[in-house]
């Protein structure tokens, strides 16, 4: 259940002092030689690691990973980037690795330097106790207002994927405060990562929302070693399609649950919209309305937010399609509106999750996104988040 559960990888995590207490650096590496790839946010407002490790891609295949909670190291200028870069040139002089042979994330408060020297002195006590045991200490290293590591591991026809992640608030698609680590002893060539793991992203981390705030620093990294040593076949790409997947969308089911002051864990279900970006917009909407999101909190259906949240759904410079005549709408397998009718019913949506289904009877067009409530407690942590 780690980012070390795939053979051929190790990690450790260290405190490092950046936060007050805690761990708040890891590291995770690939034993044998690896391919890999990543995916960033797409805020205009990039983080200083994101900027370096983008580079470091484009230069060389990832073999390590350098994370930091505590200090997100964005809105740092030229500062930030030469941190970031240090902190990669001292993580591969003590692995033997070519510095862009690492990447490097940060999590944490925008706008602070990072603090450097506290930094390389975590990585020269990280490297030396990496380990296949490590995971767990890595996964905790890299939390920031999480209440819970997220690791996730799936073993299918002799290789496994594994991986970890954190994020809690701030999340929203194009990904959001969320870095997440995920390493397969699958066999792939240069080049072929980004190919499995931008839909493996897409249908996971890009469609679940806790804030509706797109962050500066998210990132989500793929390393493939192929120390499995299993013949790869069409059957065997699929199987690695599935588990890459699997192990994605449960991570990211995992941040939603421990969305900052969550309660409710919600599923928003659109169908029968004019197309797959229609769909999306509206199922995005649903998920980020401030009203729909509250009711929940409550344990009221309120389900007439989720109509008016569908009708103003943006789209292409306008707004999605919705005719109130053609929807329906449930909550819980319970119909609240049938083709535009009002059931009189009142559905029970008293415990910790909310399955929410809307169909809009236009067309084939469906998408779904994973929400959380939003609660008293979301505010007061992030009020209080720097101090």
């Amino acid at each position: 259940m780690s980012v070390t559960a795939a053979r051929g990888f190790v990690a450790a995590g260290v405190h490092a002092g950046i936060r007050r207490k805690g761990l708040d650096l890891a590291v995770v590496r690939s034993t044998t030689p690896a391919v890999g790839a990543a995916m960033f946010t797409v805020n205009q407002v990039l983080a200083a690691p994101v900027l370096v490790s983008k580079e470091h891609l484009t230069l060389a295949e990832p073999q390590a990973i350098v994370i930091n909670s505590g200090v997100a190291n964005a809105a740092t200028g030229e500062r930030g980037e030469l941190d970031a870069l240090a902190t990669a040139a001292e993580a591969g002089r003590l692995l033997d690795l070519y510095a862009e042979e690492v990447l490097v994330l940060s999590t944490g408060v925008i706008g602070a330097l990072l603090p450097l020297e506290k930094v390389l002195a975590g990585l020269r006590e990280a490297t030396p106790v990496l380990a296949a045991s490590g995971g767990a200490d890595a996964a905790a290293a890299i939390l920031t207002t999480d209440t819970r590591t997220k690791e996730s591991a799936v073993s299918l026809d002799g290789f496994t994927v594994g991986g970890m992640a954190k994020g809690s608030g701030m999340i929203h698609p194009q990904l959001a405060t969320m870095l997440a680590v995920v390493t397969t002893d699958y066999p792939l060539d240069a080049g072929e990562a980004i190919e499995f793991l931008r839909p493996a992203v897409d249908r996971s981390f890009n469609s679940i929302s806790v804030d509706g705030e797109c962050s500066t620093n998210d990132a989500v990294c793929l390393l493939a070693n192929g120390a499995s040593g299993i013949e790869r076949t069409p059957a065997s790409e699929t199987a690695f399609a599935l588990a890459l997947g699997r192990v994605c969308d449960d991570l990211a089911q995992q941040i939603v649950a421990d969305g900052e002051g969550a309660t409710v864990l919600a599923e928003i279900e659109v169908t029968g919209a004019v197309d797959i970006g229609q769909a999306r917009a509206i199922a995005a909407r649903i998920a980020t309305s401030p009203l729909v999101k509250t009711a929940l909190f409550g344990h009221d259906a309120n389900w007439g937010r989720v109509l008016a949240a569908a009708g103003s759904a943006p789209h292409n410079g306008g707004f999605a399609s919705v005719e109130p005549g053609r929807v329906s709408l449930s909550y819980n397998g319970t119909k609240v509106l049938d083709r535009g009718r009002p059931q009189g019913v009142e559905p029970d949506v008293s415990n910790g999750s909310c399955r929410i289904e809307l169909d809009l009877g236009l067309g084939q067009g469906n998408a779904s996104y994973l929400t959380s409530d939003l609660s008293y407690d979301y505010v007061r942590i992030n009020a209080d988040y720097r101090t």
